[in-house]
Parts: C-alpha cells; structure tokens; sequence
C-alpha cells in the first residue's frame, strides 16, 4: 500500500480539555468537569505529561503505518503545547493552528506561530466565531498566511463537536458562514496561499467542486467518517463523491485525512478503510492513490 501522511489530525493535549472545561457550565473545578467528560464521552484525557501523549500519538501511528501527521492545535490555549508535541516528534507531527481572525492581536498572534513556533497553517471556523473569510475581518491574518506561504484550512458546512456538547457548551455556530463559495474571492485575492476545504466540504460538496473549479489554489480533503453523505439529495455515497472531486480537483488537489482525536479511539484505520473501498470502487490507479495518500501533502509541506 502507498504511503501515508494525514493531513487532518486533531492532537488534543491536556490544554485543549482545560480551556474547554474553564468555560463549561458544569459544577465543580475543571479537574471535576474533566472527570465528568471523561466518564460521559467514554475517552480518555491526556495528562499533564505532554511528552507521553506525543509518544502514545507515535506509537499509534506507527502501528497503521503512518508516516507524518498535520497536527491541529484546535484551541487558542493549545497553541504551545502542540508547537512543542511537533518539535518532540521530530517532524512527524505537523502544527496547524485554529485562529479567530476577530480576536484582538489575530495578525500577530499568526505571525508568532509562523515565525517563532514552527506552524505551517491555520485552521479557520467561519461559522464558529462569525465572519466571512473573503470578509475584511479575514483579511490581515490571511495576509500573514500569504507572507508565509502557508495553508489555511477552513472548515465548512456541517460542525459537531462532541466533546463540546457533553461538557454543555452551547452550539454557535451559524451554517449562514459555513458556504465554500466563499473562498472564492480570498482564494483569488491571495494565490500564495493553499486553502483545504476539510471533508469535501461536509455537505456543501456541490459548492466545494464550483471553488475547485474557479479556482486553482483550492483543495479539498477526505477526513471525517463522512456523516454528511445522508445529507445529500439524491443519495450519494463516498465513492460517489470521491468520483465528483476527481473529475473537478484531479488526484493533485485531494488530500487524505482522518480527523482522529481521542483515545482510547485513536488512529482512525476506519477512515483509511473506507477511502480505500472507494478508491477500489473506482479501480483507482496506484499513482493515484499515492498522490492522495500521501505525495500531495507531502509536497505542500516541503
């Protein structure tokens, strides 16, 4: 089999929990809300020792033979301990980091995790904090991103996130913000930069295939278990839209991802399973293949 390189892997160290758990409306302390979590979602959370998780992410992606991993530091207050998780696993983990362009200090909050931390990319949630990202609140951090010659990864369509839910934060997210169509103007505004929409675009695949289309710097991936095939209409399965993103983004464009995130769950060979179902499905060559599993994320992190 070809190699792998995962390109959408959530690394939720110990400060991801505590910034989640510090804003949560559940009683107690956060080490009480954290056992809470803990119990209801059935997962495990990492402890202070960030070198043993790292380890623990290693050792799992070396038993499915993975390779590197693109890492998300998927809170503000991550942001550290995952530039330090990439530097303890000596290029095999890959930062990206969330960034909320409407906080204050955003471009430069950017340029520090470019400059000084080793990140490669942002992780942008529209729909989430509430903007455009062809809107001028967009615009200064994809600025720094374009300096950099970074990725920005922009999560559209549907969003869940369970551990949220169980810890009874609220769901803020407003699907009026979540259209891939637009990427379209800030795709053409900053060539430089590489903009990933994650999971085919998470139901909007029809509006992810037209940005492909207009426009030459946008990618897509095939993270996720895909729940938002039972969304479309006419029934479509994965194949079926992997067929889609091929005829629009061709082999070079598509990247393969996981969006693991937990343990005891760990590495999603799941995910992998069913994308290699669907490339045999679609008698897939083997160049093909390779280039999603691996060559093609391996070339934009050069």
């Amino acid at each position: 089999m070809s190699r792998i390189l995962d390109a959408h892997l959530h690394l939720f160290s110990r400060p991801y929990f505590e910034a989640l758990a510090r804003i949560s409306p559940l009683p107690g302390t956060v080490e009480e809300r954290l056992a809470a979590l803990a119990k209801k979602a059935g997962l495990e959370i990492p402890g202070p020792d960030l070198g043993a998780h790292v380890r623990r992410w290693l050792a799992d992606l070396d038993r499915h033979g993975v390779e590197r991993a693109v890492a998300f530091a998927s809170a503000p207050e991550e942001a550290a301990a995952v530039a330090e998780a990439a530097r303890l696993a000596a290029g095999r983990l890959v930062p990206v980091g969330l960034v909320n362009p409407k906080a204050e200090g955003a471009p430069a909050r950017v340029e520090a995790l470019f400059a000084t931390q080793g990140y490669r990319g942002v992780l942008l949630f529209p729909a989430l904090h509430g903007y455009r990202v062809s809107g001028p609140e967009a615009r200064a951090v994809l600025e720094v991103v374009s300096r950099h010659k970074g990725l920005a990864l922009v999560q559209c369509g549907l969003f869940q996130v369970k551990v949220r839910d169980l810890l009874g934060l609220p769901r803020t997210t407003d699907l009026a913000f979540a259209n891939p169509l637009d990427l379209i103007p800030a795709a053409d505004a900053f060539p430089a930069v590489r903009f990933v929409i994650p999971h085919l675009g998470a139901g909007y695949l029809r509006e992810t295939l037209m940005a492909g289309t207009q426009c030459s710097n946008v990618l897509t991936d095939l993270s996720s278990s895909n729940s938002w095939l039972t969304t479309q209409v006419p029934p479509l399965d994965l194949a079926g839209a992997l067929k889609a993103a091929l005829a629009v983004f061709g082999p070079e464009r598509i990247l393969f991802g996981t969006d693991s995130s937990t343990f005891p769950r760990g590495w999603r060979h799941d995910v992998l399973a069913a994308t290699l179902a669907a490339f045999d499905r679609l008698a897939l060559p083997e160049p093909q293949r390779a280039r999603i599993l691996h060559d093609n994320a391996a070339a934009l992190l050069a």
